[in-house]
């Protein structure tokens, strides 16, 4: 569930969004990524979201740290209860494409996603994919008011990543969204296709009233700065077992999912701008 620059697998996704108001940051969202991909290129390869913001700087994206299994703990929430139910301020201009490392990624951040192509050569060989200038043209054409990440990485580096964190002011607040268009050959993904799923989809709100959702055990030693970013309830639902849905991402407004009803949560598709 997610755009490469190259051939590749990926399973075992877990993708999570949460809205929150920040002591210093104000009304976030916030995001979670992490999966277990496979690099089938012959070189370097790269992983692209698109994100519902129109500023993202590095100082958004959030160490993990010794903390690694976020993610893993908030499934491991869900899956407990359901099993129980059956039985960072920026400053200075922004530039066209911010570059900089993070975890085992070089990451390209660009409002135009056309001027990516231009800046990877900033990226380190062993890092740097072959990018489809159809696939850009696709993200610019399809999500103008977007920032694209490009997360590079290597053949050696795919195993070890941890999960990619990272704060935005949303587009739309009330309309909590995650990047899930896929596409795993390089090319831009073809939104008439039906696609096989494998993910965990998370979300959260600090809104909801006390007796919502489940609660997350996070390990004592978490960095007090990540944990102010981190839901302490969360829902969740899994979309698997040979199931294949409409290509798209997915989306549900903020009401229904203080409601807790996830069979709110719709597939949203792109249109061309």
């Amino acid at each position: 569930m997610c755009i490469s620059t190259g051939e590749a697998e990926f399973s075992g996704t877990i993708v999570y969004c949460g809205r929150q108001h920040h002591p210093e940051h104000g009304l976030i969202h916030v995001l979670g990524y992490q999966n277990t991909a496979a690099n089938l290129a012959d070189g370097p390869n790269a992983m692209l979201l698109h994100l519902p913001t129109r500023q993202l700087t590095p100082r958004h994206f959030l160490p993990a740290g010794r903390t690694s299994d976020v993610l893993h703990r908030m499934v491991t929430a869900v899956e407990s209860a359901t099993a129980a139910a059956d039985g960072i301020a920026w400053m200075g201009a922004p530039q066209p494409v911010q570059v900089f490392d993070h975890d085992v990624y070089t990451v390209l951040l660009a409002a135009d996603p056309t001027a990516v192509l231009a800046a990877l050569r900033q990226v380190p060989p062993h890092r740097r994919p072959i990018l489809d200038p159809d696939l850009l043209r696709f993200y610019a054409n399809h999500f103008p008011d977007h920032t694209i990440a490009v997360c590079c990485f290597d053949n050696a580096d795919a195993q070890r990543a941890k999960p990619l964190l990272l704060w935005y002011h949303p587009l739309d607040p009330d309309q909590v969204t995650v990047p899930a268009l896929d596409s795993h050959t390089g090319a831009a993904p073809d939104l008439d296709a039906a696609v096989t799923v494998d993910h965990w989809v998370l979300l959260s709100t600090d809104q909801a009233p006390s007796d919502w959702g489940t609660p997350v055990v996070y390990p004592g030693d978490i960095r007090h700065r990540l944990r102010a970013f981190l839901p302490t309830t969360v829902v969740g639902r899994y979309f698997g077992h040979a199931q294949t849905l409409p290509n798209g991402d997915f989306t549900i407004r903020h009401r229904d999912l203080l409601s807790g009803d996830l069979d709110r949560i719709e597939r949203l598709q792109p249109t061309r701008h």
